[in-house]
């Protein structure tokens, strides 16, 4: 199996070398991430400038780009081959809910799935690496699922780990997204010389953790496991819209 690794809070974090550790022996591993972190910068492609490509000295590949840029770059550019699997992660906090809209880790994962590559992005709920060995595990276990019983091309899997020690998981569930509220608002600033500048503010807080929900998975100290899917079109409202337009 040829496997494609990203992430995207940069190629020296530490759930991305997890991630490779955690692979190893599985198939062939190529690594290809952002210089820097790009949290938060969703699919976006870098398209006003050149985008440059290096390696470090452990082998992986690092580009001054986006998460999405890195997997385009490798896919249409780097590699000679077309990878079996693409994985993104391990991500130092939760993609969950709304959060998925924005997410490089997901974007990452999501970029290989445009290209028709069944691809899984992996997201520890906690901020810090708390038990990221345990992350690990799980990562492992998937992709060696993904070896028995290998994913149809269409699949995108988002992966969110709690924070526990591998032994206290609660298995694994298959979820939806669950919903938070809405962002809280900005925090106000101003430069040296007293120029407003402004911070996003916090993500808002859960507002449907229900059952089957990847929040109420997680919640419950279970692997929760959602398949994604690039088509935004919202179907139930075409033929509702169809008669506006008339």
């Amino acid at each position: 199996m040829r496997i494609l690794v990203s992430n995207d809070d940069g190629y020296t974090a530490a759930g991305i070398e997890a991630l490779y550790e955690a692979l190893q022996g599985l198939g062939e591993l190529t690594v290809i991430a952002p210089e820097t972190n790009c949290s938060g910068a969703s699919n976006s492609l870098t398209l006003n400038r050149p985008l440059s490509l290096r390696q470090a000295n452990n082998g992986f590949y690092f580009v001054n780009g986006t998460p999405s840029d890195c997997v385009h770059v490798a896919l249409t550019g780097l590699l000679d081959f077309r990878p079996d699997l693409i994985v993104s992660g391990i991500n130092n906090g939760a993609n969950m809910g709304d959060d998925t809209l924005y997410s490089g880790t997901v974007a990452a994962a999501m970029e290989g799935h445009l290209f028709g590559i069944p691809a899984i992005a992996f997201s520890l709920i906690e901020r810090g690496w708390k038990n990221l060995d345990s992350a690990a595990r799980v990562a492992r276990d998937l992709v060696e699922r993904c070896q028995q019983r290998p994913l149809a091309a269409n699949t995108l899997l988002n992966v969110n780990i709690p924070c526990l020690p591998y032994e206290a998981l609660k298995g694994m569930q298959v979820t939806r997204l669950g919903k938070r509220h809405p962002s809280e608002p900005v925090v106000k600033s101003q430069t040296p010389y007293g120029e407003p500048v402004y911070w996003i503010g916090r993500v808002g807080g859960v507002s449907d953790s229900e059952q089957g929900t990847d929040f109420g998975a997680v919640e419950q100290g279970a692997v929760s496991i959602t398949p994604l899917r690039a088509d935004l079109t919202h179907h139930e409202q075409l033929a509702g819209l169809r008669d506006w337009v008339q």
